[in-house]
Formats: structure tokens, sequence, C-alpha cells
């Protein structure tokens, strides 16, 4: 493509408000922006007297640019966050964040169950949240369920009960799936959850001390007693999870930057309690000011598809950034209500700031401790394996039961550690059981056959093992068709297998490698190696029980697949089958009283 002649293209931008988006060379997008007035903005970038090295390295890739127009600077806005979100262009600032945000589901059922919920909103029910995290969601979960008696069980394991399950005996669940509770009285306990998740444990409350009462003077002391116990966990709760002051719903973002690293620690506050918190690291070109810093992570928080439910109606800032207004009126239109941005400089609001600034810069220091330490142990293994770089490693290890069910994995880790992305399991087929050797050869060959990208081509491989898989491995890659040549290195485990003891082989293991059992270098290899093993492990381990189970169905005459997979489902996995009694297995769609009762003996018979 030739160079880019933007004199011309500046004669025909229009001054609207709109979207741009810069192409490089290979026509990919590497920069999203957007403007109030498109003309003055793109201009911009083609002074003769820019500064800011960011920006003159951008403008010097930049082989066309595309404008899309819209209405208002609103919308603009809002279409350039989807557009990042889309491309990740590798010169805007990026909130590395794709895990939807969890929620807490009240079902529809008959008796309602509460949940853990996250992905799309396709199961019937009442979503409550957004909550920051799974661990804020888990812990909800675990006090209301101290609180109040709703199920929480999955529904095939309710389906499937005959007799009340230890949730019941330690009074954290009231058994509906058995009758031992009336739905009246069920149904006042899911009115009570459901008043409690929208900030409404005042009412809770007041009910609860009415109903203590009125069983009181009917000299039900029992229920009066079990109803207390009730308030007193409730405002127990209360204490540990209230915020002094009249702040219902707010969040509040800190920010901090240290030794290059920027942090982002949002505080959400909703129904006057503590909803959790969390720390970003957004992907940060260099010489990224603050302000455009805080202003890309807000866009790209709080516009991100489906992100409408965790917008709060009072955001308070470090500090001041340009777009506030504009991103306010964003966030408004697309909430439905009045939301706003401001900075604070005293007061309780003043406090809590502080406290997510705190919290910025601590995860910042944790952070980059847990990455010096990473850095120290790269370092080493570059020195030990007299390597330039190392950006990529793999290990391979197989895993099987006396031949049987043989899995092999693959783990990679980059200069940050593991990547779990990136690992791989395979099925191992086609050789005699308990090859290891075979089975090491059929890991690489499914691994790097088809390779095309030669990034992906590691530094070094690991085989966890001695010298006749170090063997294979390199008999593997001597016919290797690409440039780059990995490094090969057997991990041999010591005669007594314990860690430390490891001998590093390479050169077909006729050359090992001197380590010391207290190394950096090792300690990272052992985790490599540990890593592969249980990735292995758990594999098999899958792998044998599914066959296990599918086997025990399979030897039944007349359940085929079709069945198979409608028994597991409805019962809720293999332990709910075999748990099931007669009468259960019939309620099962497809599955006759005749072969229920079928079912029903052989498995019985087989236990």
């Amino acid at each position: 493509m030739s160079e880019f002649d933007h004199v011309h293209f500046l004669k025909t931008l229009s001054s609207e408000p709109g979207v741009y988006r810069m192409l490089d060379s290979d026509s990919q997008v590497i920069y999203v922006g957007k403007a109030k007035h498109l003309k003055k903005r793109v201009s911009s970038y083609f002074r003769s007297n820019i500064t800011d090295s960011k920006t003159r390295v951008l403008v010097s890739n930049i082989c066309d640019i595309d404008v899309t127009l819209t209405n208002t600077e609103t919308e603009a806005l809002l279409l350039e966050n989807n557009l990042i979100k889309k491309y990740q262009p590798r010169y805007n600032i990026l909130l590395r964040d794709d895990k939807s945000y969890p929620y807490i589901l009240l079902t529809s059922h008959k008796h309602p169950r509460l949940a853990f919920h996250r992905g799309s909103r396709k199961i019937k029910g009442e979503y409550f949240g957004p909550f920051p995290s799974a661990g804020a969601v888990s812990e909800s979960l675990r006090l209301m369920q101290k609180i109040f008696p709703v199920r929480q069980c999955e529904d095939a394991y309710y389906r499937a009960r005959s007799r009340p399950c230890l949730q019941y005996q330690l009074k954290r669940c009231s058994a509906p799936c058995v009758n031992k509770v009336t739905d009246d009285d069920y149904s006042e306990q899911v009115d009570y959850v459901r008043k409690f998740l929208t900030g409404k444990s005042h009412e809770v409350i007041a009910d609860l001390i009415k109903k203590m009462e009125a069983a009181s003077l009917q000299l039900n002391f029992e229920l009066a007693a079990k109803v207390r116990d009730q308030i007193m966990l409730l405002r127990k709760m209360q204490e540990q999870q209230s915020i002094s002051g009249n702040f219902a719903e707010m969040d509040v973002v800190g920010f901090a930057h240290l030794n290059g690293l920027n942090g982002i620690h949002l505080l959400m506050i909703r129904d006057h309690k503590v909803l959790g918190s969390k720390t970003y690291f957004p992907k940060v070109p260099k010489d990224s000011s603050e302000q455009e810093i805080l202003t890309s992570f807000l866009g790209q928080y709080y516009l991100a598809p489906g992100a409408t439910g965790r917008i709060a109606k009072e955001i308070i800032l470090p500090f001041e950034i340009e777009e506030s207004d504009a991103l306010g009126e964003a966030l408004t239109q697309v909430s439905e209500r009045k939301v706003i941005l401001k900075v604070v400089t005293r007061g309780e609001r003043a406090q809590y700031l502080q406290l997510a600034n705190k919290n910025a810069l601590n995860s910042i220091a944790v952070k980059q401790s847990t990455q010096d330490s990473i850095n120290k142990r790269y370092a080493q293994l570059k020195a030990t394996l007299r390597l330039d770089d190392i950006t990529r490693m793999e290990c391979f290890d197989i895993s099987h039961t006396m031949g049987e069910n043989t899995v092999a994995s693959c783990v990679v880790f980059d200069s940050q550690g593991p990547n779990t992305k990136e690992y791989r399991r395979y099925n191992v087929t086609g050789i005699t059981g308990g090859d290891d050797y075979a089975a090491m050869e059929f890991a690489l060959n499914k691994r790097y056959n088809k390779l095309v990208d030669e990034d992906k081509i590691p530094d070094v491989i690991f085989i966890d093992g001695g010298k006749g898989q170090l063997g294979r491995a390199e008999q593997y890659f001597s016919n290797w068709p690409h440039t780059k040549m990995p490094l090969l290195v057997g991990v041999a485990k010591g005669t007594s297998r314990k860690p430390g003891l490891e001998t590093l082989l390479i050169d077909g293991g006729r050359k090992t490698i001197p380590m010391d059992s207290d190394a950096p270098a090792l300690h990272l290899i052992q985790h490599i190696r540990d890593e592969s093993h249980r990735f292995a492990i758990a594999g098999h381990r899958n792998k044998r029980q599914k066959q296990r189970i599918q086997s025990l169905l399979e030897e039944i005459n007349g359940v085929g697949s079709k069945r198979r997979q409608t028994l597991l489902k409805y019962l809720g996995g293999m332990q709910g089958v075999k748990a099931a009694n007669i009468e259960q297995l019939k309620k099962v769609p497809g599955i006759s009283p005749d072969m229920a009762e079928k079912i029903f003996n052989h498995l019985h018979d087989k236990g």
C-alpha cells in the first residue's frame, strides 16, 4: 500500500461528529478514535510540531483511514468503544476483561432456586447484580443460605430427591423437594430473598419481627425462636457490610501509577453495602497520559455490550477528565437514568476515594513483586540454557492407567507465566497401550504438524521423562521444516522422585545440565513440569470417568446413546442415576416402567 496522502484525505473529511479507524499496510485497524469535529481532530495528528512519541509512531504506520459519521458525540463515544472491543487496536488503551460479570439468579420455578450466573440470560428468572467478582457472588450466596432456607441445588438434583439432603439437616434449605415446607412458607422466604437483594433488608427485618411477635402470641415458641435467629443473622450481616453515610449507590474509581504500571481500582457500593472491589491493569501504549488511561477505562468498562446493569448513579473519579460531560451523557442514555461523574476533595466520598487509590497502589506493588520473581526465574533460566531470549516455553506429559485412556498434555508459559488459553490435551490413539515413546511422538505430531505461525514456535520444549522420551522428540524434530528450532530439554526425575533432584537432559540425554535444588530457574522448570502433569492427569481422569459411566449404562440392553444422555442429564449425572429408585427412573422422558426396573436392577446388581 502506498504512503497515506493525508492532505487529500483531509480536504474531503466531514466536520460532523463520528469515529475514525486508522489502518496499517496490512489493512489492520491500529487505532480507533472519536471526535465531536472529525476534521479538526484527525488534522491534529498530521501537524509538523508533534512532540508526543506515541502519536508520531502511530502516524508513521497509517496507510488509510476509515470514517463513520454519527448524529451526536454520544453516539460516537458508544461506537468507538464497541469498535475498540472488536478490533483491540495496538495503539489504543485496552481493558483486557473479557469475562462477563457474575449475577445472582432467582429462577422462576415453582420452588425458585438461588444460583450463581454468568453469561447470557437464557434462564427465566430475576437477575441481581452485577457483582465485581465470582468470589463476591459466592460469599453472598453462602451468607444468604444461612439466613434464608431457599434451595441452591441444581434442578436435576432437586428432581431426583426422595429424602432431604444434608443442607436440610444443617438448616440451610427447607427441602421443598420432599414437601418439608408448604408452598406458601417457601414463597415467603423467596420474597424475603428478593427484598434483600434489592436493598430492602430493613423491610425484611420489620416483616420478620411481626412474624416473631405473632408466633409468640400464639405460643409457637419454636417458630418464634427460629425467626429470632433469622433476624439476628440478618442484622449481623448488615453490620458487616454496611457503610456509614447516606450513599446508597456509587462507584469509586481509584488510580495509581508505579514503575510503568497503571492500576485502576473500582469500589462498588450498592444499597448502602460494599458489593465488592476489583483492580484492573489496562494495556497501555507508551507515553499515554493518566487522563487518556482513565477516560478509555471508563468508556470500555461502562459502555461494553451488556454492561448497562453495572452503571452506578454516581461515579467518583480520582481526577478531572476532559470528556466527563460527554461520558456522563452517554451513560445516562444507555442506562436510562441520570448518571453523574464527579471529583471530590472532602467528606466521606473523599475517604472512599483515598481507600480506592490506596488499593490501586497496593495491587500494583503485589503484581510487580510477582512479576519480578518471574523475571528473575526467566533470567536465570536463559543464562543456564545459554539462550538470548525466552518468550515461549512448552512442556509435554503423558498420562494413562495400565496403558488405557492415554492422554497427552501440552502447557504453555510465556513471559507472564502460564498462558492457559494455549493449553491443549490430546486423546492418544493408534498406538500400543503403555508405549510412552509413541504417545510422545503422537502428541508432537498433533501439536506441530500443521503449525503455520512461526511466532507460536517455542524457544524451549520440556519433555517430562528420561532419555527415551527425549530421543523420540529429537527424532521428530530431525525433519523440522521451520527456520526457528526449539531447544529440547528432558526433565528426568531423580531416583527418589523428590522435587529438587531432577536432572535436565539435552542432546538426546548425552549431556546433563547441573542445577542447584534452590535455583530459581529450577523452580520455574518444576512449575512448568508440575502444571503439565496436573493438566494431563485431569484430562485422563475425565476420560476414564466418562468411559466408566458410559460402559456401565452401555451394558444395559435397550439403553442407547440418546437414552444414556437423557438419564444423565435428567438425574444429574451417574451418581443421580444410581441413587434413583424405580419411580424416579420412570419419570425420565423415554423410560418405560419395564425399562426403569431393568435399569434399576442392573445398576444395583453391579453396585
